[in-house]
């Protein structure tokens, strides 16, 4: 069953052959599992029930209400997960903050011991700090969960962006023409071999029957949502991306890929990572899940009974006639 994500040092996410642990004790791990912070509870079916991201547990945070200085609240909300990246957050905070004039700017920190939590204080982010490591997409479900802002943005800590690349995926949704927009980028597919992980993206794309999404996902930043898209999908869905993702198209969310950013080339390699705890082991168990899901949602409208429509005439206010 799925738990927070553990990551490596320098941000990224650790892979399904890591040990797993939860406040200091060891638990067995599935195929993708995740380690869960403390506070965080499962429902009967092994997943957070609704509203179970903490709403207690981190050392600090921010206060309940987000205002400007001028006092008007944020049409934008920003959401960094960071874990040890002192040395970019800042730089992605100044690019962030320049994307709207009413933006509030959520920093997660877990786990980190870098200072990268008082760097992004310094930069005016609102930071909710974790003193173990909750994982990449458990950040950025609980930074969901605490933004006010009508539109939502998605980040990463290691990751500087500009404003430019960064502002059309706000402004598709501003504008009303989408609830979601994704990074147009699906990786390398004129290779030999194909990544697995590129792999798991069409299919999953095609399953939902949204080929034109090619292998693009909310598994790669940058990404931003509406308001409403949240509420549809629910924060708890950001813990597995493609889970969200696929709960976004069956629902009929306009999903739309505003821009292309190639973060294959923003990101720095982790060769030693990869070797020892390899990531797409992870994300593949995540698209296994989101499709998991997805079936079983086909197979609960297949059992549905149908029911006969009725031409009004037979019955009567109360069900019967007189």
């Amino acid at each position: 069953m799925r738990d927070a994500r553990s990551r490596s040092q320098g941000g990224r996410r650790e892979g399904a052959g890591a040990p797993r642990r939860n406040d200091g004790a060891g638990r067995p791990g599935g195929f993708a599992a995740k380690v869960r912070p403390a506070g965080m509870g499962k429902g009967g079916n092994g997943r957070r029930s609704p509203g179970k991201l903490p709403a207690s547990g981190p050392t600090s945070a921010f206060g309940a209400e987000a205002r400007d200085s001028d006092g008007a609240p944020p049409f934008l909300s920003v959401i960094i997960p960071v874990m040890n990246e002192r040395r970019t957050i800042a730089a992605v905070l100044k690019q962030a903050a320049r994307i709207h004039p009413h933006t509030e700017l959520i920093v997660v920190a877990n786990g980190s011991t870098d200072g990268s939590a008082e760097a992004a204080e310094r930069c005016g982010a609102k930071v909710i700090r974790y003193l173990s490591p909750l994982g990449h997409d458990v950040g950025r479900a609980i930074g969901a969960r605490a933004a006010q802002g009508e539109i939502l943005l998605f980040l990463d800590g290691d990751m500087v962006l500009s404003a430019v690349k960064l502002r059309p995926f706000v402004d598709v949704i501003a504008r009303g023409r989408a609830d979601v927009a994704l990074n147009d980028y699906s990786g390398p597919v004129h290779t030999s071999r194909v990544h697995p992980v590129v792999l798991a993206k069409h299919a999953l794309n095609e399953m939902l029957g949204r080929p034109d999404l090619k292998g693009t996902s909310l598994t790669a930043v940058p990404h931003a949502m509406s308001r409403r898209a949240l509420s549809v999908i629910g924060s708890e869905s950001l813990l597995v991306p493609p889970l969200a993702h696929a709960k976004a198209a069956a629902a009929g969310l306009r999903i739309v890929l505003p821009i292309r950013v190639d973060v294959g080339r923003c990101n720095r390699p982790r060769r030693e990572r990869e070797r020892s705890r390899p990531l797409h082991r992870l994300i593949i168990g995540d698209h296994l899940e989101a499709i998991a899901w997805l079936s079983r949602q086909a197979a609960s409208d297949k059992e549905a009974p149908v029911l006969p429509e009725s031409d009004g005439a037979e019955t009567g206010h109360g069900g019967g006639t007189e």
